[in-house]
């Protein structure tokens, strides 16, 4: 829908990228420290800094060791779907190369590494009997992961559904969600003896708006309003009994939680009435998702407006739905700015001009102060207690110099400034315990193919020599002083 537009594909209502700043410095009731070395902003000792990917974007081998296909390779297979007609087929090859692309993580000094699984790797028809050599791929990478001491994050769903499920109506089918369930099940039955932490899905609002509602994502198609409200609600039921099923079958200690691509809004001026405007909104803008996610409710206006199209569902699947999680994982891109309001809704987005400032893909707007407001919503609106920023990061038009460098200044700037608005949230006492930049290496970036480049290391994709740019130097350095540099 227009007003829920979203990082991979459509741009996000934003407003001015003004830095923010805060006076206060406490964590936990204690005073932190502000600054550590050359102007630089600290975080708070453990804080946990890592690199994410996913796995149709990276791995390749679409054919090998019995996985099946996914509504992912069928859409980047059918022409003029995806740009240049590329495909996930070879990707960065991470199938084959995972030793070193971990080798990458080690060298960056990250302590956490947020990956996918795909589904159709392990049950290549989506239910059934489990493919013994689709999971043992990531018993591998886990093994390594954990030899080099790097915590593994794991999510189960980052969009590629096995065709074979969406053949039997996808996501509009509660089948789906049940069939999810067991196969998040079955996964943390495998993988939690090593892993502790599971995210269910990655961003709803993208897989669901921009596949079944403005077609230009997999499975490619353009929903009525009726049928697409069906599929949110089904979407978020897979996570509900997701997130069952992983307490089911896991080992003692697994955690569970979700990566949403909320909308962060943000208030136009820091003052009292667009501030409140800007908590109205977080909630009313994200009603669908996370909203139902955090409260097993969706709000009177989101039904009102939804009217004779709202989901059908029982009672008892809402209690599914908003069953307590342990953590939450937020992607901050770009952010939706909003004012105060005399209209019933108490707020109003605020359009972006022409001239907004913008990374190399026209939809991420530069707007730092979003890592501020996201995790500062999510703590003040849900009382959530540990928060993970599990994507952010930037496209930029990366040119390798002849001798063989990318100084990618603009990709620095925007996690610079970015960073530092984390660390106001921190500093006053916002939950974040950890973030994940995306991405470790340039990769598959969804319909834009191979052309959007989002890594802090460079991929040639014809020889699949991996180049750190002048963004992992400047990450290493983050890592290494725990401070914005």
């Amino acid at each position: 829908m227009v007003d829920r537009v979203s990082r991979r594909g459509f741009a996000k209502m934003a407003g001015a990228a003004a830095l923010g700043s805060s006076s206060a410095a406490i964590v936990g009731g204690e005073e932190a420290p502000r600054r550590a070395g050359s102007g630089s902003y600290a975080f708070p000792e453990g804080f946990r800094w890592g690199c994410a990917t996913a796995a149709y974007q990276v791995e390749g081998a679409a054919k090998e060791d019995g996985r099946g296909p996914s509504i992912w390779d069928t859409f980047s297979h059918t022409p003029g779907k995806v740009n240049n007609d590329d495909t996930g087929d070879v990707a960065d090859d991470h199938y084959h190369r995972y030793k070193e692309d971990v080798g990458l993580l080690k060298a960056l000094g990250v302590g956490v590494y947020r990956f996918s699984i795909a589904w159709p790797r392990v049950y290549p028809q989506g239910t059934g009997t489990p493919n013994p050599k689709g999971l043992d791929f990531y018993d591998r990478l886990v093994d390594e992961l954990l030899a080099k001491g790097i915590e593994p994050f794991c999510t189960l769903y980052h969009w590629d559904l096995p065709q074979a499920l969406q053949d039997r109506g996808g996501w509009e089918s509660r089948e789906t969600s049940k069939a999810f369930a067991d196969y998040a099940g079955y996964v943390a039955g495998r993988l939690s003896d090593r892993i502790t932490r599971f995210f269910t899905i990655n961003e709803f609002d993208v897989f669901v708006e921009l596949g079944y509602g403005v077609g230009i994502h997999a499975p490619g198609l353009k929903l009525p309003p009726g049928r697409l409200h069906q599929v949110r609600h089904n979407a978020v039921l897979g996570h509900g009994l997701a997130v069952q099923a992983i307490r089911a079958k896991g080992k003692p200690g697994t955690r569970v939680g979700l990566a949403e691509n909320m909308q962060p809004c943000v208030p136009v001026i820091e003052t009292p009435e667009h501030v409140a405007a800007a908590v109205r909104a977080t909630r009313e803008q994200n009603a669908a998702y996370m909203t139902v996610i955090q409260e097993g409710r969706y709000t009177d206006a989101y039904l009102a407006a939804a009217g004779a199209d709202a989901p059908k569902f029982a009672p008892e699947e809402l209690k599914i739905i908003g069953g307590q999680l342990d953590f939450t994982g937020i992607n901050v891109y770009t952010p939706t700015y909003v004012r105060a309001d005399d209209g019933p809704a108490g707020y109003a987005i605020v359009t972006p001009p022409a001239s907004y400032p913008h990374m190399a893909a026209w939809w991420l707007n530069v707007g730092p102060e979003a890592l501020y407001w996201a995790p500062k919503h999510l703590a003040g609106i849900w009382n959530v207690k540990e928060i993970y920023i599990t994507e952010n990061g930037a496209p930029s038009a990366d040119v390798l110099t002849p001798a063989g460098q990318v100084y990618d200044t603009d990709r620095v700037m925007y996690l610079r400034n970015y960073l530092a608005n984390l660390h106001r949230a921190v500093s006053e006492g916002v939950p974040v315990k950890g973030y994940f930049l995306w991405s470790l290496i340039d990769n598959f970036e969804w319909a834009d193919g191979y052309s959007t480049r989002f890594g802090i290391h460079y991929v040639d994709f014809k020889t699949q020599k991996r180049t750190p740019k002048l963004s992992a130097s400047f990450y290493r350095e983050v890592i290494a002083r725990n401070a914005v540099v």
